[in-house]
């Protein structure tokens, strides 16, 4: 991934937090089928793996499964927060017009050692986690225990588990740093303006950069 210096985010825990934040990775692996893109959600369980380990489950109908266990090379894209930056937010329009549009995004690269894992009692614990974090806070949150357990036994058959111990991660925010301060505050009051909750995600990222670049 082409990374600027002033773009790279190297900070783990910061890595790790979109991840959870925006769980649903495109799971890409290069193996004799070619390249194979799926999206996939995941989980991040920690204390496995110095960097993290991710935790899916697949189709058992989709071959991607056995690209991995035949070894194909994995790469896992998270994608953060996203927005297009109108050059008319930037103060330095005003001030010499030379400015032009761009695209502020905040990305995880994974990739790491992915094996197989065709274990039920596995996959139903992967599901019962997955569920749990994204159930949690609902009036009523659905629970695997919530269904009849050979309706759940029988599902199960139809997926299969797929474990990455991450070996390199990488970060990109691109939040407009490079800009002059008036700039960026430019950019977070225009972002403040759309209805859209990448947007605000995105508003907050430019404001927090800011803030360390002026510490």
């Amino acid at each position: 991934m082409y990374q600027p210096p002033h773009h790279r985010e190297d900070d783990l825990g910061t890595q790790h937090a979109l991840i959870r934040a925006h769980p649903l990775g495109l799971l890409i692996t290069a193996g004799n089928g070619g390249l194979i893109a799926n999206l996939v959600p995941f989980h991040l369980k920690t204390g496995l793996s110095p960097k993290g380990t991710l935790q899916a489950h697949i189709a058992r109908a989709n071959g991607q499964w056995r690209e991995i266990q035949a070894g194909a090379p994995v790469l896992v894209v998270f994608q953060g927060a996203e927005s297009y930056i109108t050059p008319s937010w930037y103060a330095t329009k005003q001030e010499t017009g030379k400015v032009v549009p761009t695209w502020n995004y905040a990305v995880v690269q994974v990739r790491g050692n992915a094996r197989v894992i065709d274990d039920p009692a596995w996959l139903r614990a992967q599901i019962g986690m997955l569920t749990g974090e994204n159930e949690s806070g609902r009036p009523q949150p659905w629970t695997v225990d919530d269904a009849p357990p050979d309706f759940i036994a029988a599902q199960l058959k139809g997926i299969i588990g797929i474990e990455i111990d991450i070996e390199t991660i990488d970060g990109k925010w691109k939040v407009s740093q490079n800009r002059p301060a008036a700039d960026r505050q430019g950019v977070a009051q225009g972002l403040d303006g759309i209805d859209s909750g990448s947007a605000a995600e995105m508003a907050e990222l430019v404001r927090r950069y800011d803030r360390q670049k002026q510490d």
